[in-house]
């Protein structure tokens, strides 16, 4: 249910990005997705990988400070109202959303979103009374295999 995410800080300037994405090429890891945030002189590039602690070790041998969270995948319906409506289960729950991105690939008709929570228990547990399961990292990665 939890999916480990890497976390690294990685200068704002042009090819910044290549030495980490040839890391995890180079040692045949695919990125499942990601996200990249912003400053002026820096961004924080999260990453969801299937062998994240492969990953995770490969880039702190390259001097990176990577940092390992636990996010949810969540399906949510890819039409007008889909992500309010997991929204609203969320703040009713009192949970807040750290952040979130989403995954280039679909499942049926929904979309897939990566989310980050301040408490990712209260989260589960505002999803479990909803109904809702979040997607497997299993799934996920396999999706990605099947291509």
């Amino acid at each position: 249910m939890k999916l480990p995410q890497l976390s690294l800080v990685v200068e704002n300037k042009t090819g910044a990005l290549i030495a980490p994405c040839k890391l995890l090429t180079d040692a045949g890891i695919n990125i499942v997705t990601l996200s990249l945030a912003d400053t002026q002189q820096i961004g924080v590039l999260r990453l969801i990988v299937a062998e994240w602690q492969a990953a995770s070790d490969l880039l702190k041998a390259a001097g990176y400070d990577v940092h390992v969270t636990h996010v949810l995948a969540i399906e949510v319906a890819d039409q007008p109202g889909g992500l309010l409506a997991l929204l609203r289960i969320f703040a009713e729950g009192g949970v807040n959303v750290a952040h979130m991105y989403a995954f280039t690939e679909r499942l049926g008709q929904s979309a897939v979103l990566v989310f980050s929570f301040d408490d990712l228990d209260a989260a589960i547990r505002c999803l479990t009374r909803a109904g809702i399961n979040p997607v497997t990292p299993v799934y996920l990665y396999d999706q990605q295999n099947d291509r």
